[in-house]
């Protein structure tokens, strides 16, 4: 009973301690914490609203387009629109992102709404993962970031590819569940969709049905940006505290151990939780100090895995999946990354 009552209380605490942490932040209200002198709580502070400004016009955006699908595209064109032979939807998955140059925060809201109107979830799920990496934005990003050795932002295009459509098939052959956790019954979905879909809307007044689409698009907006945005509040804030902990004079002598490094880069991805747009730029900083493999296993496992979008992908998809996801990507990354540097770099 206790347990239930906690399990229940969870997301209103977290909001309610996000809030705070924002409110405290925002204002620069004095804040004394014992053992964090007042130049790391300055960076603290400094990194955690670099990560929330970052995060959260791609989540907006996220969510906008979640409510426009929501509203706009019947469940009939999705499923319609969506291969059925299963390389095929692995390949449109992992190539959706090149369409669609969303962040990965602003990509969860939208897979889900994609998996409740009929899209497969191996195809939802390649994308959440490919999309953040196979796209014009960041491949630009990459390829400035490393002008002199253009082959890293071509390998972390090809590896990403590689990896995305792995665990695609993988997923298709094994996962019978559905992953999200929570499934909207189709007569509950028909009662939220809003005109424009398979009820029977053909007898309303067109300035009704406009009303009453764009107050759909704003009721789901809303609901979506709030309980996306407190798991990457809550994701920002660990990250923050990680990031001011951790000494980067600490980094140099790991770029050393051949299979160390890409494991090392590969957590430190995570724990930075970099948008993908920049990351590029952080990996170029370390290219005296690491080889390609690790810089390039940096480059493709965090924008997939990372410690806020990690929350957020607990607060839509089952544990299970979610832990399945993550060892998946951390086991090709590493083992493709290795692969990639002996057939480009050496």
């Amino acid at each position: 009973m206790l347990s239930r009552l906690l399990l229940r209380l969870a997301p209103s605490l977290l909001t309610l301690s996000c809030l705070g942490m924002v409110i405290v932040i925002w204002f620069d209200l004095p804040l004394r914490i014992p053992a964090i002198d007042e130049t790391a709580l300055h960076s603290f502070k400094i990194i955690f609203l670099s990560l929330i400004l970052e995060a959260f016009p791609f989540i907006l955006l996220g969510v906008l387009v979640s409510s426009l699908l929501q509203v706009f595209v019947s469940d009939r064109m999705i499923q319609r629109l969506t291969p059925r032979q299963p390389v095929l939807g692995v390949l449109f998955g992992s190539l959706l992102g090149v369409i669609f140059p969303l962040c990965e925060c602003g990509m969860i809201p939208v897979v889900r709404r994609l998996i409740r109107k009929g899209m497969p979830a191996y195809i939802g799920i390649v994308f959440i993962l490919a999309g953040p990496i196979v796209n014009p934005v960041v491949y630009s990003s990459t390829f400035m970031a490393f002008r002199n050795t253009p082959a890293l932002a071509y390998s972390r295009m090809g590896l990403a590819l590689a990896v995305t459509i792995t665990i695609g098939l993988l997923l298709y052959r094994y996962m019978r569940r559905n992953p999200l956790r929570e499934h909207l019954p189709q007569s509950a979905m028909a009662q939220v969709v809003g005109p424009g879909h398979d009820a029977d809307h053909s007898h309303a007044h067109p300035a009704n049905r406009a009303q009453g689409r764009f107050t759909a698009i704003l009721g789901h907006a809303s609901d979506e940006f709030f309980e996306m945005g407190k798991y990457l509040i809550f994701g920002a804030l660990l990250t923050a505290l990680i990031q001011t902990s951790l000494p980067r004079e600490a980094l140099s002598g790991i770029g050393e151990y051949a299979w160390l490094s890409p494991i090392f880069m590969m957590g430190f991805a995570f724990l930075l939780s970099i948008c993908s747009t920049s990351d590029a730029f952080v990996a170029a900083s370390f290219a005296g100090s690491f080889n390609s493999d690790a810089l390039l296993a940096f480059l493709v496992f965090g924008p997939m895995i990372d410690l806020k979008n990690t929350l957020m992908l607990l607060a839509v998809f089952r544990t299970r999946i979610v832990l399945t996801l993550i060892v998946l990507c951390f086991v090709l990354v590493l083992i493709g990354s290795y692969m990639f540097h002996v057939a480009v770099f050496t």
